[in-house]
């Protein structure tokens, strides 16, 4: 069974999975933005839990449970170091980092945000294009996870994420 890959427009802790993606820093503490939003609904006690199973390396992944949300897990994939900037590296291995934590989870879903264009000023169109192939090359390895949903908070970020699967399907049915 393929992996289903959608994007959605809105806000990512009232998506309907059973995880949801924290774009972190190495250190695990939650600011502004993603990070920020994910700590407001949920409180500050995944906060709390996250820093303690750090620092990590960028490129890492943790869970902590949801505290008020009413996912399963908050899985937080460190996408950055202290300097607050990412790669196309570090977007890669971070999806993939939080793709394996969801398996090793048994997770059927699971929401990611935009990695790093945000505070760490990565372009929305090479994000798009790194998370979007690596779950497709994730595919053959899910077992339990089914679907992987990018959830973007602004119309640029939905469409650009939006045309990039496409074409990726597009290309995926062609081969």
């Amino acid at each position: 069974m393929a992996l289903e890959l959608e994007v959605i427009r809105g806000d990512i802790t009232t998506t309907d999975t059973e995880a949801i993606v924290n774009a972190a820093n190495n250190e695990l503490w939650m600011g502004a933005g993603v990070a920020g939003a994910i700590k407001k609904a949920a409180g500050e006690s995944v906060e709390k839990e996250a820093i303690s199973k750090g620092p990590v390396m960028p490129g890492e992944a943790v869970s902590t449970t949801a505290g008020r949300l009413r996912f399963k897990y908050v899985i937080h994939g460190a996408v950055m170091g202290q300097d607050l900037r990412t790669t196309n590296v570090l977007v890669r291995q971070t999806t993939i980092a939080c793709l394996n934590l969801a398996e090793k989870l048994g997770l059927e879903s699971i929401a990611f945000p935009a990695f790093g264009t945000g505070v760490g000023g990565f372009p929305m169109t090479a994000c798009a294009n790194v998370m979007v192939t690596a779950a497709r090359t994730f595919d053959s390895l899910a077992r339990d996870l089914r679907r992987v949903q990018f959830c973007l908070f602004d119309d640029v970020g939905y469409g650009l994420f939006k045309k990039v699967l496409e074409a990726s399907q597009r290309a995926q049915e062609g081969s």
